[in-house]
């Protein structure tokens, strides 16, 4: 467990992130310990009392629930999380008291960030088997997240009842008060952790941490000053003073204390990062900049420290020195963290918020080469190649995710774009049924899969299900203007229900008014109708819009034929042709001065 003064002794990383959690109570950018300092009431009352009730089980139900656990278990390594919740769920509707599961679908929630969810799983887990330590840990966890620190001293009560010689326990529960300003409490669980385990240097701290947030400030100062004069050893001391300098606005004498500091252990990247804090309030950013690259560089700062600090900037991204820099210190992070495959993944986000599309996909290849049971990048990098018209290679990596991840809808959603594109449509529409049967997230719109289902239905020639399939889109979203447009030309092409194709193509057009496209789509519409005149007014516009699109040049040599027009039409069939279209089509109507469909 992660305890929430992050103190264990025989780790150096565990001294890093306790020695983060404080220094950064000051930094307006970071939020790892804010998040347990604003105090919320919410969450189990003691009293509250959870029963569960449930039919008795045949010996032939707990078999098949023995199956069906290990399945869930064999799906959640494999990383189809969606897929396990699924069967832990169908188990909790089989046997309400299946404790094992309800554990398991807390886990779930918790990582999806489902707290209420997540909170009445474990409390149930708990109710049912309160002797289960982990069922207890996975509850402080949750309640650490809702900053219901009032409901985590009796979790820390009962953690303490099972396992009474572990002494982070005692810490964490002292933590939770002294958060509630409950401070004679602490102290008391202070007295029983120096009694059973004797005194320590991270009891003196504690105790310390507690002081230091009670005193006046000027009192504080003093006291430090005092311990500093003494040329105390201890670089807390000098830390902690720089802090309260830097809280009341003294940066000079901030900056004095951090620079003794240095002298002393001159490879702290805490020190860095305060002295980054003290040149930003000077104004002298380039200088704070080179003083967080430093603590960056450091391969002995956790990474999940420095990806909650780069996290903290994404909001700030229109600032592009903002963006330079942030892209540049996730750079840093990646060369102190080679092996970390979040350090690629991070690198590739920033790269993917700046446009460097093809430096993106690379990061992320990166890190799916250190892990590739990150689903989420396989997604990022799909949607990467499918932008660069890289659809074979698209192809190639979404296979290969779907042999990881076989139920995840979006891959098979991205897949079967690539697979469109290349014009293997039933290919896509078997992906895309598979995409629509494993119930798709909110990533993906069920409404966008259906619209994709029917352009490569239509392209099969199977226009009925086609159809079918524009109708399910548009049921589920009546304003999907890709939808719509398509849905509409296809109609035109065929020369079917014109009147609801204007319909549509309209709508879309009011939907989305600055799209070249679909205005085209309505001027073809309004030809297929032979309303001639209108229909050179929307290809104008299109054409005033984009014009490179050769395919809007034929509609509109087309149009201008039928308005009488043929020398006209055929400099605007010309210009189609020397924009790239070679069709024998367009050839007789050129030689011919003729139109022909």
């Amino acid at each position: 467990m992660g305890t929430i003064r992050g103190i264990n002794r025989n780790h150096q990383r565990e001294w890093w992130l306790r020695t983060y959690r404080r220094i950064m109570m000051i930094r307006k950018t970071l939020l790892l310990f804010l998040v347990l300092s604003s105090v919320s009431l919410s969450g189990q009352e003691k009293n509250n009392i959870i029963i569960v009730t449930g039919k008795p089980l045949t010996p032939l139900d707990s078999i098949e629930i023995k199956r069906s656990f290990f399945k869930a278990l064999q799906e959640k390594t494999a990383g189809n999380i969606d897929q396990a919740a699924v069967i832990f769920r169908g188990i909790i509707d089989k046997d309400p008291q299946n404790s094992a599961s309800l554990y398991e679908l807390g886990n779930i929630s918790l990582a999806q960030n489902l707290k209420d969810d997540a909170g009445e799983y474990a409390r149930r887990a708990v109710t049912l088997d309160p002797d289960n330590k982990w069922y207890w840990l996975l509850l402080s966890e949750i309640y650490k997240k809702n900053n219901s620190l009032e409901d985590l001293i009796p979790v820390f009560n009962e953690l303490i009842r099972l396992e009474p010689d572990k002494e982070g326990y005692y810490f964490d529960k002292a933590n939770a008060l002294s958060l509630l300003n409950k401070y004679k409490e602490a102290e008391e669980v202070f007295k029983e952790i120096e009694s059973r385990f004797g005194l320590s240097e991270d009891l003196e701290e504690a105790r310390n941490k507690i002081t230091l947030s009670r005193e006046e400030p000027h009192i504080a100062i003093q006291r430090l000053e005092k311990l500093i004069k003494k040329d105390s050893p201890d670089i807390d001391n000098y830390l902690n003073l720089a802090q309260l300098y830097i809280k009341q606005g003294q940066f000079e004498k901030a900056h004095d204390v951090l620079k003794k500091a240095q002298k002393k252990q001159a490879d702290n990247s805490f020190i860095h990062l305060l002295l980054s804090d003290v040149y930003q309030a000077a104004g002298r950013r380039a200088e704070a900049f080179e003083e967080t690259k430093k603590a960056f560089s450091d391969p002995r700062f956790p990474i999940d420290i420095k990806v909650q600090i780069i996290l903290s900037y994404f909001s700030k991204f229109k600032d592009p020195v903002i963006l330079n820099g942030t892209t540049e210190l996730a750079y840093v992070t990646t060369q102190a963290h080679s092996r970390e495959p979040k350090a690629h993944a991070l690198y590739g986000d920033i790269l993917f918020q700046g446009k460097k599309f093809e430096e993106a996909k690379q990061a992320y290849k990166k890190a799916l080469s250190l892990n590739n049971k990150v689903y989420l990048i396989w997604a990022q990098l799909l949607q990467i190649e499918i932008s660069q018209n890289n659809f074979k290679e698209a192809i190639q990596d979404g296979d290969t995710a779907l042999n990881i991840f076989p139920h995840e809808p979006d891959l098979y959603f991205f897949t079967a774009t690539a697979y469109a594109q290349v014009n293997d449509h039933q290919k896509a529409v078997n992906y895309l049924k598979n995409a629509l049967s494993l119930n798709p997230k909110k990533w993906i719109p069920e409404s966008d899969i259906y619209s994709s289902l029917g352009n490569s239905l239509n392209s099969l020639k199977r226009f009925k299900e086609s159809d079918d399939a524009f109708n399910k889109s548009l049921e589920l979203n009546p304003d999907n203007v890709y939808t719509l447009n398509n849905y509409a030309y296809y109609l035109s092409l065929r020369e079917v229900n014109l009147e609801k194709a204007a319909e549509m193509a309209q709508r879309a057009n009011d939907l989305k008014p600055g799209n070249a496209s679909f205005k085209d789509t309505y001027a073809w519409v309004l030809f297929m109708q032979k309303k001639y005149a209108d229909a050179r007014i929307w290809i104008e516009k299109a054409i005033k819009d984009n014009s490179n699109s050769a395919v809007q040049y034929e509609h509109y040599g087309d149009i201008l034929f039928y308005l009488g027009e043929t020398d006209q039409a055929v400099q605007q069939w010309k210009k189609a042709k020397d924009k790239g279209i070679i069709s024998e089509t367009l050839e007789k109507k050129i030689n011919e001065k003729k139109y022909y469909k």
